[in-house]
Formats: structure tokens, sequence, C-alpha cells
């Protein structure tokens, strides 16, 4: 069994996992201010809420795009459970071959996304992780990460939209009923959450162009089970995609872990 974990800017996954099944996940509150102390106690008194003991693992895997956090984490993951994790980045083995200018500049969460997608899915594959941004990772048909799209994520450009202007309010991320909205909430509603879907429709139509052929479409992130239902494409949920794929990158670097 294993501790998989994912440190995104908004929220942090964390899963028990055996082999590539998910025993049980959770999710905490991203928070730069917290100690390594609290995290540990966060992980040991969320786990022992659902029965399971995180001092029984056999070792550790995160990825994180909050630098700040990953000394952090590691720590707190080390004092919960007794082993250091393996954190995701130059020079590990995760079988993603990357086609880009510049390979080192790839989120380490894009890495663990694609692994993910690589052992489940055959490729071509165009990933969309909805967080905090919105990225599209593009996985060619010999299995070679080429490249993506990021925009910002639906949550984030609602909350511009409410901070960045006088009279439209803050508002939930929920699908509206109708496209023409009738009112301010619902006109925000159709914009930003009909919007997502329809920018995720046309950027899947342009990617496919580009390759030359049709690609299977995954969705995974917080808004994915909102969004997905609402695209014309057929779209794949996936919410523990980056999950799996930590998993799948912890057991290509298993001998490094003794």
């Amino acid at each position: 069994m294993i501790l998989a974990i994912d440190i995104g800017n908004t929220y942090i996954e964390a899963g028990l996992m055996e082999g590539l099944n998910i025993l049980r996940s959770l999710r905490l509150t991203t928070n730069k201010q917290r100690t390594d102390f609290e995290y540990a106690a966060d992980l040991v008194g969320a786990f022992r809420f659902f029965g399971m003991d995180i001092s029984k693992i056999d070792g550790a895997v995160m990825c994180c795009v909050v630098p700040p956090l990953t000394a952090v984490f590691s720590s707190a993951v080390e004092m919960a459970a007794g082993v250091r994790p393996l954190v995701v980045g130059k020079g590990m083995r995760t079988g993603v071959n990357i086609l880009i200018d510049d390979p080192a500049t790839v989120g380490a969460d894009l890495i663990a996304a694609a692994a993910g997608a690589l052992r489940l899915y055959r490729p071509p594959l165009i990933i969309v992780d909805m967080s905090t941004a919105t990225t599209i990772s593009v996985i060619d048909g010999k299995g070679s990460f080429i490249g993506g799209a990021i925009s910002p994520g639906l949550t984030l450009g609602v909350s511009a939209l409410a901070s960045g202007t006088s009279q439209l309010p803050s508002i939930a991320s929920d699908p509206p009923e109708h496209v023409i909205g009738t009112n301010t909430v619902d006109s925000m509603r159709s914009g930003s959450v009909i919007g997502a879907a329809s920018m995720i429709d046309g950027m899947v139509e342009r990617i496919e162009e580009e390759l030359g052929s049709p690609a299977r479409v995954i969705a995974t992130g917080g808004m994915a089970a909102s969004v997905a239902p609402l695209c014309r494409r057929d779209v794949e949920v996936n919410e523990n995609l980056l999950l799996t794929g930590l998993a799948v990158i912890y057991s290509k670097n298993l001998k490094s872990t003794k």
C-alpha cells in the first residue's frame, strides 16, 4: 500500500493505493502557511476517520505545483508515515516521452496525468485538467507528450469577473438550465460553465485538426464532472487520473525507494 499525493494550488488530493486501485482518497485545502506538523496531523487524522492507518504504508509519491510546500509536505509524510516520498521531477522515470521545446518546464501534475492516461487508455489522447488553471495536454498516436494549452480555470475566471467589476456578484460555478440567461447570475453561469464546455469542444476540434486524427478526450480535476456533460464531444471523466499516474510513476522508480 502506498500514499499518493497531488499538491495543487487550491486543493491537495491524497490517496491510499494498492497497485492502481484507490482504497481511500481525500482532499485537503492548500495553505502555504501551514507547517509540516499540521499537515502530518491532517493526514493521520483524516485517514484514521475512515479507518485507515497510514503508518502501514510501504512508500509514498507526490507531485507538487506549489514549490514552498514540496519540502513541507515531504517532511509531513515522513512524520506521519515514516517514509520519505518520491517527488516527481527531473531525473525520474515516468514512462512519458516529452517532446516539447523545454521538457523541464512541464508541470509535475501534467506528467502524472499523462502517465496515468497512458496506462489506462490508448493514444492519441487529449487530457483536460480542470483545476485552478485549465490545462490541456496532447499525447500523439505514438504515446509522446507533444504540448498543449493553458487557460484560467473556471472558478478562477468567475472569481476574477466578480472582483474586477463593480456590479457583478460572486457566484457558484453551477451549470444553468439555459444558455440564454434571463438574469445576471444565470448569465454568468452560462458564460462561465457552458463557456468552459464550449472552449473544450473548440480546442479539441482544433487539436485534432493539427494531429490529423481523432483523439480520446479525458477530463480530470475538480470541475470536470460539472463541465464534461455539457460538452458536445464525448469527454470521459476520470477524477483519479493523477493519483493513478503517481502510482504508475512510483512503480517505475521502486528501486530508488529502497
